[in-house]
């Protein structure tokens, strides 16, 4: 027996073992990442978790917004502290993401339900959302929304 064998069992049992934890977490690909990523932006805007979303957006981030305004980094968490409006439900589908190297594209739907003047009102916007993997993590380089009127398909 070389030295070697001996090595290689060693290898082999610490890689048995590591296989069989690993299989335990299911493996997440990057559009279920950026998909997560997506709907924990959302809820970190409703609680007004301004840290959360200071982390998602890159410095150079800009909006726009469906009333065709243009926002910055610094404006968009400035809307997420002062958010205070009663949402009943906010729920994203129709997911697309695209990535093409460091960059991704995730278009979705938004729905939202509350009260407005003593009624229930829904709210549907689509998004596009451009995003860049920077020091380890997706940031949100641009996002753009429109508020969906009529015909939805």
């Amino acid at each position: 027996m070389t030295w070697r064998e001996p090595l290689f069992c060693v290898l082999a049992a610490v890689g048995a073992g590591t296989a069989s934890a690993s299989q335990d977490r299911p493996v997440r690909s990057e559009q279920q990442i950026l998909i997560q990523l997506e709907k924990d932006w959302d809820a970190a805007f409703l609680r007004k978790d301004v840290r959360f979303i200071e982390n998602v957006l890159a410095d150079e981030f800009i909006a726009t917004y469906g009333d065709g305004t243009r926002g910055d980094k610094a404006k968009e968490l400035t809307l997420a502290a002062e958010f205070n409006q009663q949402i009943d439900s906010s729920t994203l589908d129709e997911f697309t993401v695209k990535i093409y190297g460091d960059t991704a594209v995730v278009w979705f739907t938004r729905h939202l339900v509350g009260p407005s003047q003593g009624r229930r009102l829904e709210v549907t916007y689509r998004y596009i959302d451009v995003f860049v993997w920077r020091a380890g993590r997706w940031q949100c380089v641009a996002s753009q929304s429109a508020k969906v009127t009529g015909n939805t398909g």
